[in-house]
């Protein structure tokens, strides 16, 4: 039999586990661990430069602006993706399928059809991390926390961010699933219809996502932490115990100094994996156009 000893320090580790499991690290993309412009912005203009936007796509995207106007700026930047209807569908690790047949998870089409080869798109905006972001991320993994990407962007740029941040911790020798909250798009065979799914993943739809996070995984809200950088972001710096401004607009940082949160400037500096990878897509533009 145990003396009451041990059980006491076993207790003390199983509590000192449940401690740990219980709490998560919620961070906004763009401009708070990913350096401006926006990955979205970036796209559009690989997709301009591509000649993959028809003038119809801004006419759409003009009517939809009109008819969200009424609910303010924000909805009009948030909401309206008219811009990229047709265009073909990335995934999350930054490919495009030959000829849009939906696929299984094992790389088959659908119906049993022999499966045609991905292509790597080389010109999809790849994350610029901020080296103090990825020093950050590195510090709460090895806390045991969890990981939450929670961004109004594309639901694929933000899953193709999460696949580059988890090889940045991977080089740091840190194995860990980052999961994310982003903006869903609507798709039709194998292309954007340019209507969103749901809620466009900003305001009060990232707290609602946090919500739902907490809830699926047993988080305690009151010792999680939030990284944002935009007035847009409050309430969900505002939904978690340890909220952090980073590189805030002068609204945010008036209200983080007025609430008493921490504010932290993250610089723009090159990750030696970054810089190898524009190398590598480089070499690989040049030799598409050899």
């Amino acid at each position: 039999m145990k003396d009451r000893k041990e059980i006491l320090e076993v207790e003390e580790t199983n509590e000192l586990k449940e401690m740990s499991g219980g709490v998560a690290a919620f961070f906004d993309l763009d401009g708070t661990i990913v350096a401006l412009p926006s990955l979205e912005r970036k796209l559009f203009r690989i997709l301009q430069y591509q000649r993959l936007i028809g003038t119809k796509n801004y006419l759409l995207w003009l009517k939809e602006a009109i008819r969200l106007m009424p609910r303010g700026l924000s909805a009009v930047l948030h909401e309206n993706k008219m811009y990229l209807r047709g265009v073909r569908i990335f995934d999350e690790c930054g490919e495009t399928e030959r000829n849009g047949s939906p696929r299984h998870k094992d790389g088959h089409q659908a119906g049993g059809q022999a499966s045609a080869p991905l292509r790597r798109n080389p010109r999809l905006p790849v994350p610029t991390f901020f080296v103090q972001a990825i020093e950050r991320v590195a510090w709460h993994a090895q806390q045991g926390h969890e990981i939450m990407l929670v961004s109004g962007t594309l639901e694929s740029l933000a899953r193709n961010a999460a696949c580059a941040l988890e090889a940045e911790l991977v080089v740091r020798g840190i194995a860990v699933t980052v999961r994310v909250r982003a903006t869903r798009l609507e798709e039709m065979n194998g292309k954007w219809t340019g209507r969103i799914l749901g809620d466009a993943m900003f305001g009060k739809a990232k707290v609602r996502a946090a919500k739902s996070l907490a809830s699926e995984l047993h988080l305690d809200l009151a010792r999680c932490y939030a990284y944002g950088d935009s007035i847009s972001d409050r309430r969900l710096l505002a939904a978690v115990g340890k909220p952090v401004a980073v590189n805030p607009s002068e609204d945010l940082a008036a209200m983080a100094r007025a609430r008493g949160w921490p504010i932290l400037i993250w610089e723009e500096k090159e990750i030696p994996t970054q810089r190898r990878r524009g190398i590598a897509e480089k070499k690989e533009e040049s030799s598409a156009t050899a």
